[in-house]
C-alpha cells in the first residue's frame, strides 16, 4: 500500500468516527473499538515518511519500453522512404517504359483494386494468427518485389503482377498499426499510437520531399530514383527481421487475459438443453459473439452514420488517389523530368493531412446533431475540388485541388474513428473497422470494374473524374437531407419539452458509473425502494422519491 493510500485510509477513519451516532447498538461496539484504536494510532501532526528506494526493475522496464518505441518508430519511418513512388506514373508513360496512357489507366491500375479485395481478408486473419511480425516481413518483401518488377518489367502482365504485390503491401498496413498495441500496456496506447503515427507521416513527408529535390534540383533520372527506393526498401526489410514478435494477439493468441467479449453474457451450459448447448458450441466462439454484438451496434444512429461515411467516402477517396497521377500527366504532358512536381504535391498533401487531423481533435460540437451537416459540407467541398481538377488546364490548380481534397478527408477520419470506436470494445472495434474497410473495397472494386476497366466502360481518366464529381455530389445531397431530417426531429421535440443533450457515444467505462446511480442500494447513498415499489421499477430513477423518503425520515425523528 502506497503512502497516498495510507493517508486516504487514515482520513476516512477520522471521518467515520466523527459521523458515528451517539447511541450505537451493541453489535457496533466491537467495530467502534477497533476504529478508535486505529484512529488513536494516527499522529496528530504530519510525519515525514521515508521514500522507498526506486525499484530497479521499473527503471529497466521503462528503458526497455523507450528502446522498443524508438525501434518501432524508426522502422515505420524507414519503411516509408520510397522517393520514387510519386513519379511511378510519369516513369511508366515516359521513354523508359513506353506504356500508353490507356494501358496504364484501363489495364494496369484496375488490377490494384481487384487484388486488394482478394488479399484483404486473408492478410487480416494471418496478421493476428501469425502475431504480426511475419506479415510485416511479408510487407517488406512485397515492397522489394514491387520495385524489382518496376525496374525490370517490360510487359503489361509484369506490371499487373507489380500491382498485385503492391496490394499486399496495402493490406499488410494493418499489421504495423496493430503490432504496436500488442507490445505495450494499455496505459501507453495513446502515446504509442501518437509516436508511431508521427513516424509514419514524417517518413511519407520526407520521402516525397526527398524525391522532389532529387528530381528538380539534383536532376536525377526516374530509373536512378527507383533504384534508390529499392535500396531503402532492402534496408527496411533487414530492419523488419529484428522486430520483436509479441506473445499475444487480439483474437487467436489472447493469452491468460480474457477479452471483454469473453465476459459478455457468459451463461452456464448445464442450465441449457442439448440443442442450446450445440448452438452455443457452434456460435460461442469469439467471432460468433462479435458478429452478434455487431448486429446490435448497427442500430446505433451515430455508429451507423459514420460507418456509412467510412464506406462510401473512403471508396471515392482512394479512387481519386489511384488515378490523380494519371490526370496530372494529362493536364501537363511533358518529357522534362525536372518540370514534374508530383513529389511536392504529395508532400504538401501529407503535411496538410497531418495538420487537419490534429485540428480535428480540438473540434467540440454536438456531433449527434451536427454530424450529417458537417459531413454534407465537407463532401460538397470535395465534390467541388474534384470538378475543379476535371475542368482546369493548370497543373498548379490541379495540385492545389488535390492537396485540399486530401486534407478535408483526413479532417473527418479521426472524428469518424472516435465516433465509431468510443463505445466499442477493442475486439469489436477491430471487427467494425475491418467490415467497413472490406465494404469500401467492394464498392471501390465495383466502380473500377464498371468505369475504369477495359472490359467495362473503359473511360479515359478525364471522364472518370467527372463521374467521381457526380459521386461525391450525390453523397453530399444525401447527407444534407439526413441532416435536415435530424434537425426537424429536434425542433419538434423542442416544442413540447426542453431539448435534452443528444446522446453521444461513450466507452463502457464511462457508461457503467452513470448506470450505477439509478440502482437501488447503490454506492451514492440512494435509499432502497419503498414497499409499494414494484420489482420492475426498482432499476428506474423516480423523480422526487429521494426527497420524499428524506421527509419521512425527518418526520420519524
Amino acid at each position: 500500500m502506497t503512502s497516498s493510500h495510507r493517508k486516504a485510509s487514515s482520513s476516512e477513519t477520522r471521518c467515520s468516527l466523527a459521523d458515528l451516532d451517539n447511541t450505537p447498538s451493541e453489535v457496533e461496539w466491537p467495530r467502534l473499538s477497533a476504529l478508535a484504536a486505529s484512529a488513536a494510532m494516527v499522529p496528530s501532526c504530519p510525519v515525514v515518511e521515508k521514500q522507498a528506494p526506486a525499484d530497479p526493475d521499473v527503471g529497466r522496464e521503462l528503458q526497455s519500453w523507450r528502446c522498443l518505441v524508438f525501434y518501432i518508430c524508426f522502422y515505420g519511418f524507414v519503411a516509408q522512404l520510397r522517393p520514387g513512388e510519386s513519379f511511378i506514373t510519369p516513369y511508366l508513360l515516359g521513354p523508359y517504359k513506353n506504356f500508353t496512357r490507356q494501358q496504364v489507366t484501363n489495364e494496369i491500375t484496375p488490377v490494384l483494386s481487384y487484388s486488394y479485395l482478394v488479399v484483404l481478408v486473408p492478410v487480416f486473419l494471418l496478421t493476428d494468427y501469425l502475431r504480426y511480425k511475419p506479415v510485416l516481413v511479408l510487407q517488406a518483401l512485397s515492397y522489394v518485389a514491387v520495385w524489382l518488377l518496376l525496374l525490370l518489367g517490360r510487359s503489361v502482365p509484369e506490371l499487373q503482377l507489380m500491382e498485385f504485390f503492391y496490394s499486399v503491401t496495402m493490406a499488410a498496413r494493418i499489421a504495423y498499426s496493430s503490432y504496436i498495441f500488442s507490445l505495450v500496456r494499455p496505459a501507453r496506447y495513446q502515446r504509442m499510437a501518437g509516436c508511431s503515427r508521427a513516424a509514419v507521416l514524417l517518413g511519407v513527408f520526407t520521402s516525397s520531399v526527398l524525391g522532389q529535390l532529387l528530381v528538380s534540383v539534383g536532376r536525377v533520372s526516374f530509373p536512378a530514383l527507383n533504384q534508390a527506393s529499392l535500396a531503402l526498401l532492402v534496408c527496411s526489410l533487414l530492419l523488419s527481421l529484428f522486430l520483436r514478435r509479441p506473445q499475444r494477439s487480439l483474437f487467436f493468441h489472447r493469452g491468460a487475459a480474457a477479452s471483454e467479449l469473453d465476459r459478455m453474457r457468459p451463461g452456464r451450459p448445464e442450465d441449457a438443453g442439448l440443442a442450446q448447448r450445440l448452438l452455443r458450441a457452434c456460435g460461442g466462439c469469439t467471432l460468433g459473439r462479435m458478429l452478434r454484438e455487431l448486429g446490435g451496434c448497427a442500430r446505433r444512429p451515430q455508429l451507423r452514420l459514420w460507418s456509412l461515411w467510412w464506406v462510401f467516402c473512403s471508396a471515392g477517396y482512394y479512387l481519386i488517389v489511384y488515378y490523380v497521377h494519371i490526370l496530372w500527366s494529362v493536364v501537363q504532358p511533358t518529357n522534362d523530368t525536372a518540370a514534374v512536381y508530383n513529389g511536392g504535391a504529395d508532400a504538401a498533401s501529407t503535411g496538410l493531412s497531418a495538420f487537419m487531423s490534429f485540428v480535428a481533435g480540438f473540434v467540440h460540437i454536438r456531433w449527434a446533431l451536427w454530424s450529417p451537416l458537417v459531413i454534407a459540407g465537407v463532401t460538397a467541398l470535395q465534390a467541388g475540388l474534384v470538378l475543379l481538377m476535371y475542368s482546369t488546364s493548370s497543373i498548379w490548380v490541379c495540385y492545389a485541388s488535390f492537396v485540399l481534397f486530401r486534407g478535408f478527408y483526413q479532417f473527418l477520419v479521426p472524428i469518424a474513428t472516435f465516433q465509431i470506436a468510443s463505445s466499442l470494445s477493442k475486439e469489436l472495434c477491430a471487427l467494425v473497422f475491418g467490415v467497413n474497410t472490406f465494404l469500401a473495397t467492394v464498392l471501390k472494386t465495383t466502380i473500377t470494374a464498371i468505369i475504369s476497366d477495359k472490359h467495362g466502360l473503359g473511360l479515359p481518366v478525364h471522364s472518370q473524374f467527372l463521374v467521381y464529381f457526380g459521386y461525391f455530389l450525390l453523397l453530399s445531397v444525401a447527407y444534407l437531407l439526413g441532416g435536415v431530417l435530424v434537425g426537424l426531429r429536434h425542433c419538434q421535440r423542442g416544442r413540447h419539452q426542453p431539448l435534452a443533450l443528444a446522446p453521444e457515444l461513450q466507452s463502457p467505462s464511462v457508461e457503467k458509473p452513470v448506470q450505477m446511480l439509478s440502482l437501488p442500494n447503490g454506492p451514492c447513498g440512494v435509499l432502497p425502494p419503498t414497499a409499494g415499489t414494484s420489482p420492475t421499477d426498482q432499476g428506474r430513477w423516480a423523480p422526487g422519491s429521494l426527497g420524499e423518503q428524506s421527509l419521512r425520515l425527518k418526520e420519524k425523528a
